[in-house]
């Protein structure tokens, strides 16, 4: 028994050793900032001088600031708009991805790369296509006609402007479903193919269901995501034009960082935290009524 017990005291050791960098990385740069900015939050401090404990008045300022508002309302627009464009585009990539034809791997990488590259890089592109003066879309739109709108100057057009650059990053997406239809048993699409079930059915009745899993995982990855939109809002608009796309992440940076309300940026950031949560929450509580995993047995 001494030596079972000593086998496992140098085993919970070698353990704690092998984990203690990325144990040592959590605590002092995601569980240590966290805690600090929860005491922030709490507090009235400018970077400048010593923080004054204010108790829940940056909590209660939450309830009275239209900018607050105005900024939950742009991040739940893009995020009901992006999050099904691309789960639903990202499996249509897929989809149209996952044939072993000749030359596919350069059509998969193309449609992957963009997702990989800098932030501010496909931004600045994206900055020049949409340049209603001398914008390569507005040029092609004139060729047939159609006069292109002023994209990110337009309030009525910016938000969408920005829900039109996201979409060069569904290649992250279109990976991982991907990942999910190799687990699909190919004798399934066989045994359904020779019943005489055309692609829409085997789409509708194996796919789907199967790949439920990869979507539900995409969703929360996806939604996530949207709720931290921050780069392409800050380089292309800085939240305009009229606030249309001033995302809460960048309203968040705005009070720390511009106004030095760093107290009140902290209760802005445990908001945030909250409703991703409580969706996340939601999410994962839904899945029991559309998620199918395959080595689930009815009971």
């Amino acid at each position: 028994m001494a030596s079972l017990s000593g086998l496992r005291r140098r085993e919970a050791v070698a353990f704690y050793l092998t984990i203690s960098p990325w144990l040592i990385g959590l605590i002092l740069f995601t569980a240590g900032p966290m805690l600090i900015s929860l005491y922030v939050s709490f507090t009235d401090w400018d970077l400048l001088t010593a923080p004054t404990w204010v108790g829940l008045d940056n909590y209660a300022r939450l309830l009275d600031d239209p900018r607050l508002w105005q900024s939950l309302k742009v991040t739940a627009l893009y995020t009901a708009a992006y999050v099904p464009l691309e789960l639903a585009g990202g499996l249509s990539l897929a989809l149209l991805a996952r044939p072993r034809l000749r030359g596919i791997g350069i059509f998969r990488t193309l449609y992957y790369l963009p997702s990989v590259l800098s932030g501010v890089a496909f931004v600045v592109v994206w900055l020049w296509l949409l340049n209603p003066r001398g914008g390569l879309i507005n040029l092609m739109l004139a060729q047939v006609g159609i006069p292109g709108p002023r994209w990110l100057l337009d309030p009525q057009w910016a938000l969408a402007s920005l829900i039109l650059m996201s979409v060069w990053g569904w290649g992250r997406t279109m990976v991982i479903y991907l990942a999910g239809l190799q687990n699909i048993p190919a004798e399934l699409h066989e045994a359904a193919a020779i019943d005489g079930a055309d692609a829409w059915a085997r789409l509708r009745t194996i796919t789907l269901p199967l790949l439920t899993p990869t979507i539900f995982f995409n969703l929360i990855l996806s939604l996530i995501s949207t709720f931290q939109t921050f780069t392409s809002a800050f380089v292309a608009t800085d939240g305009g034009p009229l606030d249309s796309t001033l995302f809460f992440v960048l309203y968040i940076y705005r009070q720390a960082f511009q106004f030095l309300n760093m107290g009140y940026a902290s209760a802005l950031a445990w908001l945030l935290f909250a409703i991703i949560l409580a969706l996340t929450l939601i999410i994962f509580r839904s899945q029991d009524f559309w998620v199918y995993y395959a080595g689930e047995r009815a009971e």
